[in-house]
């Protein structure tokens, strides 16, 4: 089943770059899965990123400086249920979701037709507990989509 989820993560990101994406940085949504946040920490951010420390003792500092410089906005997810809520808000025009390819492919086949682009996430420490994300494959998404965006515009 690894397999194919992995394949279909692969389809869905081509198929999102081939789409041209036409999104402002402002209804661009960066979700990411609660699974990241290091296991230790005190400060459970699930419902409100504003706790977050920002300590760098797990890839959420990251992906909120990532958010914040690029003015996107950034939701944590503790499921499938709430990564689609997220996602269903009218506001939302895409998103990179980062998550394990299980969830991913799930929630892909939610959220058709909002596009989507997918950053799996790696697993050292077995299934949901202190996993790990290339914070420069995040970046690179984020950064395509709203350059997608950019030349539609005429901007190089």
């Amino acid at each position: 089943m690894e397999l194919l989820d992995s394949a279909i993560v692969g389809l869905n990101n081509l198929a999102v770059k081939t789409r041209r994406t036409n999104v402002k940085a402002g209804e661009l949504l960066l979700l990411f899965s609660s699974c990241l946040q290091n296991s230790q920490c005190e400060q459970r951010i699930n419902n409100d990123l504003t706790r977050c420390r920002r300590c760098g003792k797990c890839p959420v500092k990251g992906l909120l400086d990532m958010a914040d410089e690029l003015g996107v906005k950034a939701a944590m997810a503790t499921g499938g249920h709430l990564a689609l809520e997220k996602v269903k808000n009218p506001s939302i025009k895409a998103v990179v979701a980062v998550a394990c390819e299980k969830e991913l492919r799930e929630g892909l086949l939610g959220c058709f037709p909002k596009p989507v682009y997918a950053v799996p996430i790696s697993k050292p420490n077995g299934p949901c507990h202190d996993t790990c994300i290339d914070l420069e494959a995040v970046r690179r998404a984020l950064d395509w989509l709203l350059r997608s965006q950019l030349g539609r515009q005429g901007v190089a």
